[in-house]
């Protein structure tokens, strides 16, 4: 059976049926058969952190793995992708391949860790489940008789998802440029296809005023701490009029000296989150006034600076996550109901930016452990042998879930709806025509 093949007797559809779930046998076998080599890149993942952008050592792990792959040269790899810690590899028909255009289906790992507590989201489980899954419909793929399929399986290593957004600086530089779809899976506490994860903006606050003796002539000075508390009180004060959905918080990086020097500079650091990015610009001015009602009050000076993206809300893509669950069942998986998916809590991610780009899913899954993410219980559950049952299991699932859209056109073209009217939703639709 070839991609996109019809079959025009019942029979004959029952048949197709059978052979795409043959295959996802097979995946699932290559998963199985990879398992020490998989859990032991994992463990090299985790056990050297490395902050965002600063990836050298997961790196250079990942590009080894898929340059080992047998047979040998089976996958075209590039270090150093467009970034110095990204990295590509491609599995697919030959070079020279005429037609028909081959579909592009991109496979996402993450290796970025957390300051001070390592993997504590549980980045190296989802390098693993991208390799895995990649590894899974490239085996079921060669398992089938005759000339190569037109399918092109492609790992992007995408850095700094915890600060920086390297998804986002890789689609700024057309590394999702032709992909048709892609999956990655994120470590949680249970098993969710979908989870809103919302859009985010980040703002450094710096305060500007003059330093004086703050005994002796304190009435020279212009205080910048001031300027940050009150700043910091203004946006408490606002959270009256926020809505549920929204979410302000920040520290105060810096607030002086010495208790003696009133102080002449102050910095905060804020996240301001919202549900769409329709909604995120209307938080963000209104915070926006809050420091520079501050800066009034208080004499100083301020200057606000975004960060370098804004992470975009993930959209959902409901013909793509109803095959995943489909799939994930079969494997044993017991997901949360639909209305606790949609209603949950949830962070941000750089994935956000590329499901407006190409359809894709992210779905979370469950690694052992009812640790929080961001902690060190969770740290110390992202690196047990426990989690490496769960983690190849959601490996299986995606890769069963591609072999879905490879050999069934009309999934396919329901996730490519579902694209479509989520970016009409959201008004982005212009964006990427």
């Amino acid at each position: 059976m070839r991609p996109g093949e019809e079959r025009p007797v019942e029979g004959g559809a029952c048949a197709a049926v059978f052979e795409v779930e043959l295959l996802k046998l097979r995946a699932a076998e290559c998963i199985d058969e990879a398992a020490e080599r998989l859990g032991a890149l994992s463990r090299a993942i985790w056990s050297e952190p490395e902050l965002a952008y600063e990836e050298h050592h997961a790196h250079d792990v990942l590009t080894r793995f898929f340059q080992s792959e047998r047979p040998a040269a089976s996958w075209a790899v590039q270090p150093h992708y467009q970034l110095v810690t990204a990295f590509r590899a491609e599995w697919g028909p030959p070079r020279g391949w005429a037609a028909p255009r081959p579909l592009h289906l991109g496979f996402l790992c993450e290796y970025d860790a957390l300051p001070g507590i390592g993997h504590a989201c549980g980045h190296n489980l989802i390098a693993e489940v991208g390799a895995a899954a990649a590894l899974g419909v490239k085996g079921a793929l060669e398992s089938l008789p005759g000339p190569p399929l037109p399918v092109k399986v492609i790992v992007l290593g995408t850095p700094a998802e915890e600060d920086g957004g390297g998804k986002i600086d890789l689609i700024e530089a057309g590394a999702f440029k032709n992909l048709d779809v892609v999956f990655m899976a994120h470590p949680s506490q249970e098993n969710a296809a979908y989870l809103p994860d919302v859009a985010e903006h980040d703002v450094t606050v710096k305060y500007y005023g003059k330093a004086s003796h703050a005994a002796a002539y304190p009435w020279e000075g212009l205080n910048a701490l001031d300027a940050a508390v009150l700043a910091y009180n203004n946006l408490s004060v606002l959270r009256q009029q926020m809505k549920p959905t929204w979410r302000v918080h920040g520290i105060i990086k810096n607030g002086g000296v010495k208790p003696n020097i009133i102080p002449s500079y102050s910095e905060l650091i804020y996240y301001f989150r919202a549900p769409s990015m329709k909604e995120l610009p209307v938080l963000t001015k209104k915070a926006e006034d809050c420091f520079r009602a501050a800066a009034l009050a208080t004499g100083c000076t301020v200057e606000i600076k975004g960060g370098a993206h804004d992470y975009y809300n993930v959209l959902p893509n409901k013909s793509l996550w109803k095959a995943y669950i489909e799939n994930g069942k079969k494997l044993g998986m017991d997901f949360i109901s639909e209305d606790a998916m949609l209603n949950g809590p949830s962070g941000s991610t750089d994935f956000g930016n590329v499901t407006f780009v190409v359809p894709g899913i992210h779905p979370y899954f469950y690694i052992g452990s009812n640790a929080l993410n961001h902690t060190e219980q969770y740290t110390e559950a992202a690196g047990s042998q426990e989690a490496q049952f769960y983690t190849l299991r959601t490996a299986k699932a995606l890769a069963m879930t591609a072999l879905d859209v490879i050999f069934k056109p009309e999934l396919l073209e329901r996730i490519r709806e579902d694209f479509k009217l989520k970016l009409q939703e959201e008004e982005f639709l212009n964006t990427v025509e």
